[in-house]
């Protein structure tokens, strides 16, 4: 029997079961994960260290960058090692608390990283629709507050995730199939009324992922617009090189957290369960992989950046 108050079936622990029917695999699949986490953490940590260390780059776009890849590696570090500690040392017992703090910080991070992503589009829409102004629109002050707000935004609509968590009674075991502490999979351990957490948890996915898509969507409009009414072809490629790390950004971040959020809704009895995990863990991990590598790859000034950097190390 897990450890419980009988009074309030609260579970002192839960176990992290990591992914269900492919225990024996475990040290096999974490390799992949452990490879990617390796680039996450490498790649981000380079990109904050240089946007901050290279004057050049001290601007709104790679100050909204840096705060992506800020973002990006806590959001992995929220659960990465703890997964590998399941997978290498069947290290599966997480105390109530703790699962609710792991819980908080990877909801509240994955909403962050789409409001960064929205944050980015604005940018892109003030420096292409309104270049002259744009150094005056985009102030430090400007990028604090919006940072801040957005920060706020996320943490007052995942807190009450936390709240509609600890109200229910567990009394279905304390046995967590998956490699994080997921709301919605911890809620089904309980046997009390969980729609609430339900609907909860699509009305702050349309607060926050909705209304950021939208925005990005209206931003991307104007740019649009005002790319074509451009005289120049060249001036009309350049506007549009500017945008593809962004719109690169955008599709590795929200096509795998869509099909996670519709396999879970709609493919509930068709998809294998092991499956589900898989795209869970693939959809928080990818983005802070392979961000990095397409700004790396896709903007000049980084690249530039990079190597001024290395010069400078190799005269040193």
């Amino acid at each position: 029997m897990y450890g419980a108050n009988s009074s309030s079936l609260t579970p002192r622990f839960f176990i992290l079961n990591g992914i269900p029917g492919l225990e024996a695999a475990h040290v096999w699949i974490s390799l992949p994960f452990c490879f990617m986490y390796i680039i996450a953490v490498v790649g981000n940590c380079g990109l904050i260290y240089l946007i901050s260390h290279e004057e050049a780059l001290h601007r709104p776009m790679y100050y909204f960058l840096a705060l992506l890849s800020l973002t990006d590696l806590s959001g992995c570090t929220a659960f990465v090692p703890n997964m590998l500690c399941i997978f290498w040392f069947s290290l599966k017992e997480i105390d109530f608390n703790a699962c609710l703090v792991q819980m908080f910080f990877i909801h509240m991070l994955t909403a962050m990283e789409s409001g960064v992503l929205m944050l980015m589009a604005l940018d892109r829409y003030v420096a292409i629709c309104f270049p002259l102004r744009y150094s005056t629109i985009l102030t430090n002050t400007v990028i604090t507050k919006v940072g801040l707000a957005t920060l706020m935004r996320c943490v007052l609509l995942v807190i009450p995730f936390m709240f509609l968590i600890k109200r229910l009674p567990y009394c279905r075991g304390n046995l967590i199939h998956h490699t994080y502490c997921d709301h919605m999979s911890v809620a089904k351990l309980s046997c009390g009324n969980i729609k609430i957490n339900a609907i909860y948890g699509l009305v702050a996915v349309i607060l926050m992922a909705g209304f950021d898509i939208f925005c990005i969507s209206v931003s991307y409009t104007m740019i649009i617009r005002a790319v074509v009414n451009l005289s120049s072809a060249d001036a009309r490629q350049k506007a549009f090189s500017t945008c593809t790390s962004h719109i690169c950004a955008i599709v590795i971040t929200y096509v795998p957290a869509f099909f996670n959020f519709f396999t879970h809704r709609f493919g509930g009895r068709t998809i294998p369960h092991h499956i589900h995990i898989f795209i869970a863990n693939i959809y928080l991990l990818l983005p802070p992989t392979l961000n990095p590598i397409v700004y790396g790859v896709k903007t000049k000034q980084i690249r530039e950046g990079v190597i001024q950097l290395f010069l400078r190390e190799k005269d040193i």
